[in-house]
């Protein structure tokens, strides 16, 4: 079963496929596919989870940071059966 992540980027709205093998998440799949290097974002994401308390700072890290990039509304699309 072939996934596929939509995500709105600079108002535009985009289909991409997904693979794990690929990508460890479908933050880094988006990134990659508008050449996007996340070395800067990754390093301090790390660094945001060794010092939160819990898992929810790291999520609004990101959530926050991808926004300020320009990106919206990532999520896995639903195959309708």
């Amino acid at each position: 079963m072939a996934r596929q992540v939509s995500y709105t980027f600079n108002n535009q709205r985009k289909v991409i496929n997904f693979s794990y093998d690929k990508h460890r998440d479908m933050y880094e799949a988006v990134a990659a596919a508008e050449g996007i290097d996340l070395t800067r974002f990754l390093a301090m994401e790390q660094q945001v989870a060794m010092t939160a308390k819990r898992g929810a700072a790291v999520k609004n890290y990101r959530q926050q940071e991808f926004a300020r990039m320009g990106f919206a509304d990532i999520a896995f699309v639903r195959e309708e059966q």
